[in-house]
């Protein structure tokens, strides 16, 4: 059964001022559902087609050949699309509280601190690529990752990832990276979602349930 392209958790008009709709229906309704349409294609008639998203990508992300790199680069973009979307939520940001707030303050001192190592990973990437708030062996850390690569394949649990990718700021930031990266982590972060993931990091293995694509 081929993959399905999930919904927005929220309306396109959701998280304005800070993106518009107008960004959410190039980066969701093309790039997200490119991506979706070309892994369909690429794993047609493969054992890949019975298996879960997260399984391909795990499965293809040390490939040499041309065929399984392919595989991997839509595979793994279609499951960080689904997983960033859920990290933004109308009127986010401000600050987390409970086990992810005492995780934050341990690992990086304070929360600004952690927006300073975030920023600074997000604007610090190089071309496209993402910065992500991970779970790695129990400790929070702070990874950036280039094009479609995602950390769950070096064995660790993605928490939080913003996308650095043009197309997913330029057309309401132009080339102001550091001051999309700013508007996310004040105004867009779902806390109450990288709480969940710190929870569901602690109990299973594996990629967040919640990234899974679903099939039609």
């Amino acid at each position: 059964m081929a993959f399905q392209l999930p919904p927005l958790p929220y309306a396109k008009s959701a998280l304005e001022p800070h993106l518009s709709a107008r960004t959410l229906e190039f980066h969701h309704d093309h790039h997200h559902r490119t991506y979706v349409e070309k892994l369909n294609k690429l794993i047609e008639g493969t054992p890949f087609a019975k298996q879960a998203l997260e399984e391909i990508v795990l499965a293809t992300a040390k490939a040499q050949d041309k065929a399984k790199i392919d595989i991997f680069h839509n595979a793994a973009q279609a499951w960080n699309h689904t997983f960033l979307w859920n990290c933004m939520t109308p009127r986010g940001g401000g600050k987390p509280d409970g086990t992810l707030a005492k995780q934050i303050d341990d690992a990086f001192g304070d929360l600004d601190k952690f927006h300073e190592e975030f920023k600074k990973a997000a604007t610090g990437q190089f071309g496209s690529g993402y910065a992500w708030l991970v779970d790695s062996s129990g400790t929070l850390k702070i990874r950036k990752t280039a094009n479609a690569d995602n950390p769950m394949v070096e064995g660790e649990t993605p928490l939080l990832a913003c996308d650095v990718w043009e197309h997913a700021y330029y057309l309401d930031y132009q080339d102001k990276r550091a001051d999309f990266v700013d508007v996310f982590l004040d105004h867009l972060v779902s806390w109450s979602f990288v709480a969940e993931q710190l929870q569901l990091a602690g109990r299973q293995t594996g990629a967040p349930k919640t990234a899974k694509a679903a099939r039609r």
